[in-house]
């Protein structure tokens, strides 16, 4: 996963301050929200603003570890009874880039 596209790809994205829950929604979480969710993790406990050349191994080995987990734990547990309060933030960003019908 080091310097894959796509990891580069949410690299560039902006952040929210708050990791969103991601089981129980409908689509079900696509593998870019699970890797979004783990690079706002990594960033947070590592007290990362931006992810330099510097710290870009360790952090693209660090976000493919939890994304994984991530995946795998949400798998294993039960259907929850009611959805997510919020969407996640590239959700929003996807609704919001849709042109009005």
């Amino acid at each position: 996963m080091p310097g894959s596209s796509s990891t580069v790809a949410i690299y560039d994205r902006a952040m929210c301050r708050n990791i969103t829950t991601l089981r129980g929604l409908e689509p079900v979480a696509t593998s870019e929200e699970i890797q979004a969710a783990a690079l706002q993790y990594v960033r947070k406990v590592a007290g990362i603003a931006k992810v330099s050349a510097a710290t870009q191994d360790a952090v693209d080995e660090a976000v493919a570890e939890i994304a994984a987990t991530t995946e795998r734990l949400i798998a294993e547990l039960p259907p929850r009874k009611v959805p997510p309060k919020t969407e996640p933030p590239l959700r929003r960003l996807a609704r919001q880039a849709q042109p009005a019908s």
